[in-house]
């Protein structure tokens, strides 16, 4: 399940990936739009900064923007950045692998369940951009 920081993360990123013209945004129009708490924003978006998927600028005119294309930005990498594993067990983790403690994962049905759902979970997620949010929105 994502938290509460992915899916304001992902409303923040939608919302900058919708202006054409990639101009600076200011952190409080972004939060009060999308209805996110303003200190945890600045929280998510210092860490999208920190990531190099954002950059910002200060003073007037100023505010956050992509320093990439979101058309570059796997979903995957903003949850692992935000929430880190995307496997809902460390065993079956890509990025995130330890080796589970009750169990051998070579006779564990729950390993091989979960195994295939984590395969089919970034089937998906390693595939879709930003951009490609901003463009599932727009047709809802």
């Amino acid at each position: 399940m994502l938290t509460k920081k992915s899916q304001y993360a992902y409303k923040a990123l939608t919302y900058l990936a919708d202006k054409k013209d990639n101009t600076p945004v200011l952190i409080s129009e972004i939060a009060e739009v999308n209805k996110i708490p303003l200190k945890f924003l600045e929280n998510i978006l210092l860490e999208l900064k920190k990531a190099d998927i954002l950059d910002s600028k200060k003073g007037k005119g100023g505010g956050y923007f992509f320093k990439v294309d979101p058309s570059t930005i796997m979903m995957a990498k903003v949850i692992r950045l935000i929430d880190g594993p995307i496997a809902m067990l460390p065993c079956v983790s890509l990025y995130f692998y330890q080796r589970c403690t009750t169990c051998n994962e070579e006779h564990c049905g729950l390993h091989d369940v979960m195994l295939q759902v984590c395969d089919a979970t970034l089937a998906i997620l390693e595939n879709k951009t930003l951009a490609d949010l901003k463009d599932q929105k727009k047709r809802l």
